[in-house]
């Protein structure tokens, strides 16, 4: 690629990944990297010339209790650099400033006075005093704070609780916020990132998803040449893109492996192979092994040990299907290479989790270790984008926008929406429910918005409980299953609340899912949000 571009160092920040994507969203690429790179490395980075800033990102730790700190080349190159809380902190202490606990922590929203009129803030306020001091409403998250700037620096913005909330140095183009822009909380952050990227670094606004399917097509078909590749395609975003983009870039070569396990949504196989075989004219596999799956999952109630199964079960029915494509050609070498579709956040993950900066942070590994036993090299066309840049190169592949823009679903499927014991009777009445309660959805207006209620909730599904309650249906009793429906918003799944729906909407699909599945007898709404709940229910 010849884009420009904005490196972002992590020192353990829990939204570094938002700062990626707010850079994303301004169409110029980035990348993240853990902290503790090298000078060296920072240097042979910069080398292609396409470095045009670098962002530091906060942390959990202090400036002086932990040994984290830029590379000093970062100071050296000429670029421009913003600091964002412990990185401000960080630029602060090694630029010859000062760093100090504060008496007052602030943690969550506060008000920012600008001051300087620098370049980074120059009117960008959400309102003014009186006095007509320029305001920022914005998210902190910290207890330290700079009690002195380094020379040649300026006071930028301040607080009642951190006089030195902000800083600049407008010669060297260095710049320092307490607050965090990159949180939609910030009311003007994607205001100020874009100020930095693209004015003060002058970064290139190229990076975009209908532009990147010749380059990465470019890249498949020079990293592959003319071997085989082999997709495990779940119907999910991230390997139905995958697959879309391989299949655009080298067609017959690629086989993709659809391994039904019997817990998918209403209908979701027949849609998988008629948007893959059918339309994309790909090589799909369609291995119906739903009688396996529900075998080996018959009297398991707990949710890990389900997970477990359902991962153990893939990987077996996978690689028996990989040998019979080998078997069904003699001669042939078979597929040598295994794509998978690993999105940018899963990178990032791995990075943070071996350089143990983060504090919980999960470890991203491939499916089952599929590389490995099968003896394959990897093929991961997406991992440089985020899941809003896989959903805008689906729609740009010609996938549709239903599809790509579908609500996440759970690896196991219904197998962790079932609680307790997977029966083929039970996901068989949740797979009715779901699908009435997604189509009241997806047909329901929100008034003010004039969108579908289901494009305004970030998720929303039935769950099947083992349990069965009495009702009546004209003159006769009824013991039948409950259903419960839930659906929440949120921007980033750390946290979410349930979503306000309408009652109207809540009864219509009340009552549709009692008089059309026959075996449910009561709905329910959850109505729990995450914290202290979590979004699934296994």
């Amino acid at each position: 690629m010849q884009h420009d571009k904005i490196l972002i160092l992590d020192f353990g920040s829990q939204v570094t990944q938002l700062i990626a994507r707010r850079v994303r969203e301004a169409h110029v690429y980035c990348e993240v990297h853990p902290c503790d790179v090298s000078s060296e490395w920072v240097r042979q980075y910069a080398a292609d010339g396409r470095l045009k800033g670098i962002i530091l990102s906060g942390s959990h730790a202090s400036v002086y209790e932990v040994d984290d700190k830029a590379p000093d080349a970062v100071f050296e190159l000429g670029v421009p650099v913003l600091g964002i809380c412990y990185g401000m902190q960080t630029m602060a202490q090694q630029l010859g400033g000062r760093v100090e606990a504060g008496q007052t922590r602030e943690f969550g929203y506060a008000e920012v006075r600008a001051r300087g009129h620098t370049a980074l803030l120059r009117d960008i306020a959400d309102f003014h005093t009186p006095e007509g001091h320029g305001m920022l409403k914005v998210w902190m998250s910290h207890g330290d704070k700079v009690v002195e700037m380094p020379p040649g620096f300026k006071l930028m913005a301040s607080t009642d609780a951190c006089p030195i909330a902000g800083m600049a140095d407008e010669t060297r183009r260095f710049y320092g916020v307490q607050f965090h822009p990159e949180v939609t909380h910030t009311v003007q952050g994607r205001a100020i990132l874009e100020r930095f990227v693209l004015d003060i670094c002058g970064a290139k606004p190229d990076w975009i998803m209908r532009d990147h399917i010749e380059e990465a097509v470019a890249a498949i078909r020079e990293q592959v040449g003319d071997e085989e590749v082999i997709l495990g395609l779940s119907g999910g975003v991230d390997s139905s893109v995958a697959a879309a983009l391989i299949h655009r870039a080298i067609g017959d070569q690629l086989t993709c492996v659809f391994v039904d396990h019997g817990l998918l949504r209403l209908h979701e196989g027949d849609m998988v192979m008629d948007m893959f075989a059918g339309k994309l004219h790909a090589k799909v596999i369609r291995v119906d092994a739903s009688d396996l799956f529900l075998r080996e999952l018959a009297g398991v109630t707990d949710p890990e040990q389900k997970r477990k199964i359902i991962g153990r079960l893939f990987v077996d029915v996978f690689k028996a299907e990989a040998e019979k494509l080998k078997a069904a050609r003699p001669g042939s070498k078979g597929a040598q290479w295994l794509a998978q579709g690993t999105i940018y956040p899963d990178v990032i993950e791995s990075g943070g989790a071996k350089s143990k900066k983060a504090v919980t942070i999960k470890s991203h590994h491939n499916v089952g270790g599929l590389p490995e036993q099968l003896g394959l090299k990897l093929l991961e066309p997406l991992r440089d984008l985020f899941k809003d840049e896989v959903r805008e190169l689906g729609v740009a592949l010609g996938l549709p926008h239903d599809m790509v823009y579908r609500h996440p679903f759970p690896g196991p499927g219904l197998g962790v929406r079932i609680l307790g014991e997977v029966k083929k009777e039970y996901a068989d009445l949740l797979r009715r429910a779901d699908a009435i309660f997604i189509e009241e959805l997806r047909s329901t207006l929100e008034p003010n918005t004039g969108k579908p209620w289901y494009d305004l909730v970030s998720q929303a599904f039935a769950v099947f409980l083992p349990v069965k309650s009495v009702g009546v249906m004209g003159d006769g009793r009824t013991y039948d299953y409950v259903v419960a429906l839930r659906a929440v918003q949120t921007s980033d799944f750390m946290t979410a609340d349930w979503a306000e729906l309408p009652y109207s909407l809540l009864k219509r699909v009340s009552s549709r899912i009692i008089n059309e599945v026959r075996g449910i007898n009561r709905v329910t709404y959850d109505v729990s949000s995450k914290p202290p709940a979590t979004i699934e229910w296994e």
